[in-house]
């Protein structure tokens, strides 16, 4: 009886000591970051946290969706942060994102793009897509309908992943033809 306490309390003593490391690699990807030109984005939200020091972001809000006739002129894309998805897919806005010639992209959407572009819908109405994007693109360049989306790594929500997935959004903002 007294060998299986001293066994026991030995594995205790040998298991205290040991740590368990997990391979974090396996969940992350560090891919390079877009070294393309300068890209002046316009962000309603707050903007996101981007390794890229050519990506220069400027806060607007609705109205200025809806007031500036110059957001092609003035920026290179609009992006909209996950906290401002409901009110970016009402009714008002549809026709500003087909029309301004700039691609949106809305960031964390479950959405996919279908309540921004589409009238008479509300973002709660349509059913979570699941499809693991975590930047959803819109473009429309004279009638021609461009969609687009970035998942992150094995679908892991971390700091690596996310700034990947920035590289590949600006990379195909770099890519679109501007007017």
């Amino acid at each position: 009886m007294k060998s299986i306490y001293l066994f026991l309390i030995a594995a205790a003593i040998l298991l205290t000591g040991c740590t368990i490391t997990i391979d974090t690699k396996k969940d992350s990807v560090d891919t390079p970051p877009y070294a393309g030109r300068a890209l002046h984005l316009a962000v309603i939200g707050e903007a996101p946290s981007v390794r890229e020091r050519q990506a220069k972001f400027s806060a607007i809000t609705f109205d200025d969706l809806l007031n500036n006739q110059s957001l092609a002129a003035d920026f290179d894309a609009v992006f909209i942060m996950k906290e401002h998805l409901s009110e970016a897919a009402d009714d008002q806005y549809a026709e500003v994102y087909r029309t301004a010639g700039i691609p949106f992209f809305f960031i964390e959407s479950k959405k996919s793009y279908m309540p921004f572009i589409l009238e008479d819908i509300a973002y709660e109405d349509i059913k979570d897509t699941n499809d693991g994007l975590y930047a959803t693109g819109y473009f429309n360049s004279e009638g021609k309908w461009e969609f687009w989306g970035t998942g992150l790594y094995n679908d892991k929500v971390n700091s690596s992943n996310i700034q990947s997935a920035y590289s590949r959004v600006f990379e195909t903002i770099h890519n679109w033809p501007k007017k």
